[in-house]
């Protein structure tokens, strides 16, 4: 058995400049108020751009507009992006109508659902801040720990028309989060204008200690066969365990997480282990030491390395469990048999065995928006003030209008046939497993778009799908602008990550239920070698492939590309 004291710890390393920003901020604060009442800059200070994500909020530049405001010797056009913290996707009608006129208000009339369950609102200039804050407060919803490097957003199957026990993992999901929060009272005070602490007091981090974890933290929860939450693609992932419709626990994953670095070989994608199973009563012991032992031998000189996947291939997967259950004082259980068969969302109606109803509805890369043809934004806001529904976030920027009663079906269904709102089941395969980050224009890590064109690149490839007879075939594909993996890239079938503006690497060979990590095919395609390199890999596999065989199942069984490492699933 590996000894605690075995362990490498880095305590003598050099600590990197973020966590000196963090020692320094007590508990957060930072010169943030000084820095929001200074009217002479839109931006704050760069220590406090680090700090403000812990907050929710990161602050951003209209990247369009970059180059002429520096020709007019004007600074940047600054703006920030708040993302909401939302446990399981799961808001009421009341939040999002007010999300909604917050976006109108303070922020560019959008809402952006993220691939983490969350609401961001993008556009919100500095002396707006506050008052955007305190909106969403008041919507008793807040944006604590939605970023930073503590737990985010912990996420969950939203879907209760999926399994009867949806509904008590959304509680669970909102019973780590409320656990996992930050205990300084830096938000309130800040945002909130409360002063919370005395002279005599004292803020405490009992979890995380005062330079919290080395870097971001993310947890999911998915029930069989739904991996709608990609659970081995964080750091944590709970797979439920399910026997005669009840919940018995859950496999414990870990060590997942989708970044690398252009340049970095030692930086990479990687999927978490399981490493055991856990009764439900518990599973939130389990889940806090794992964040401790992060914690205490993550990697705090190079924050490029500092997520937990390099952590436990640093001191290797057994030598982790042997420190965790060291520090549980019990052994994991082995873990149970389940199995996975897909990870996007299943549109339409679903009648849960509550007898309520939930519909899933596509939406294109999660932004809610008006158009002239299309007015998607306006109809969900006249949805939402039927209060006859709750509004829950998917893993793939999706929405599903929950907990609506039979007398309120037909009053939901006609409200979005007046507004043209269909669920998304009448788009090809490709086009709704579709997912893009931000990227450009706001995005500072971007290198290329992606929200803003895949949609173009679906349509040529629609047409591609459709001379092969493909149209209807569910086939994964995933669009960032850079590698940092905030669309979860390397889990897509089809995979195109940014390098530069309009060129991508390309990506193939990912598992259709997200247990397979997809593999470089080409490096720096424009969208006409994109297009020429799928037409005949799709041709091949219309005329090739087995019965049911999926598109990344297809291409390594044929040799076109080699297969990545695989999560084995005891079935």
């Amino acid at each position: 058995m590996t000894k605690i004291k075995d362990i490498p710890q880095l305590q003598e390393w050099k600590p990197s400049e973020v966590e000196i920003i963090k020692t320094n901020s007590n508990y957060l604060r930072g010169t943030l108020i000084e820095g929001l009442e200074d009217v002479i800059t839109g931006a704050i200070s760069a220590d406090d751009t680090q700090l403000i994500k812990f907050h929710g909020s990161y602050q951003q530049t209209d990247r369009d507009l970059d180059d002429e405001r520096k020709q007019q010797k004007l600074e940047p056009l600054y703006s920030f992006m708040i993302r909401a913290r939302v446990p399981a996707g799961v808001s009421t009608s009341e939040q999002w109508i007010a999300l909604d006129d917050l976006s109108d208000k303070y922020g560019n009339s959008t809402m952006k659902l993220t691939t983490r369950q969350a609401f961001q609102l993008h556009g919100i200039i500095k002396r707006n801040l506050r008052q955007t804050m305190q909106g969403i407060n008041d919507s008793l919803l807040d944006s604590i720990a939605a970023c930073g490097d503590v737990n985010r957003n912990v996420m969950s199957t939203s879907n209760e028309g999926l399994s009867p026990v949806v509904g008590e993992l959304a509680d669970f999901a909102k019973a780590i989060s409320d656990h996992l929060l930050p205990k300084t009272t830096a938000y309130h005070e800040i945002w909130l204008n409360k002063q919370l602490l005395t002279k005599e007091q004292k803020d405490e981090e009992p979890i995380y200690g005062k330079t919290y974890l080395p870097r971001k933290f993310k947890i999911a929860i998915a029930v069989p066969p739904y991996n709608d939450t990609d659970v081995f693609a964080n750091d944590i992932g709970l797979i439920a365990i399910v026997k005669d419709d009840v919940l018995l626990g859950y496999n414990v994953a870990v060590g997942g997480g989708m970044g690398k670095t252009y340049g970095m070989e030692e930086t990479y994608p990687r999927l978490a282990d399981v490493i055991g199973f856990v009764s439900k009563d518990k599973a939130l012991t389990v889940i806090e030491e794992i964040v401790k032992v992060q914690r205490d031998f993550g990697n705090r000189e190079n924050r490029k390395l500092a997520r937990l996947k390099y952590t436990i291939d640093r001191i290797g997967v057994d030598a982790f469990v042997s420190v965790l259950e060291q520090r549980l004082g019990f052994e994991l259980d082995a873990s149970k048999p389940y199995e996975f068969k897909s990870n996007g969302d299943v549109l339409g109606w679903k009648k849960a065995t509550n007898g309520k109803w939930f519909l899933s509805l596509y939406v294109e890369h999660g932004r809610i928006k008006d158009t002239e043809s299309y007015k998607l934004k306006e109809g969900l806001k006249k949805v939402a003030e039927l209060h006859a529904c709750d509004f829950r976030l998917t893993g793939n920027q999706g929405l599903v209008l929950g907990n609506i009663s039979e007398k309120d079906k037909k009053r939901v269904q006609k409200v979005l046939d007046e507004y043209g709102i269909g669920d998304g089941s009448q788009f090809t395969g490709l086009r709704k497993h579709a997912i893009a980050c931000v990227a450009l224009n706001t995005c500072t890590m971007a290198f290329a778009e992606a929200e803003r064109y895949l949609p173009q690149l679906i349509d040529k490839l629609d047409d591609i799908l459709e001379k092969y007879g493909l149209s209807n075939d569910d086939i994964l594909i995933r669009m960032t602008g850079c590698p940092n993996g905030c669309g979860r890239p390397f889990l897509g079938e089809i995979g195109l990550v940014g390098r530069s503006l309009g060129k991508y690497n390309l990506y193939l060979g990912a598992g259709f239920s997200g247990n397979r990590l997809n593999t470089l095919y080409k490096e720096m395609v424009d969208e006409k070698q994109i297009l020429d390199l799928l037409e005949p890999l799709f041709k091949q596999y219309s005329e090739e492939r087995n019965k049911d065989e999926k598109f990344g199942d297809f291409v390594i069984r044929k040799g076109i590309i080699s297969p990545a490492k695989e999560i084995s699933v005891v079935k």
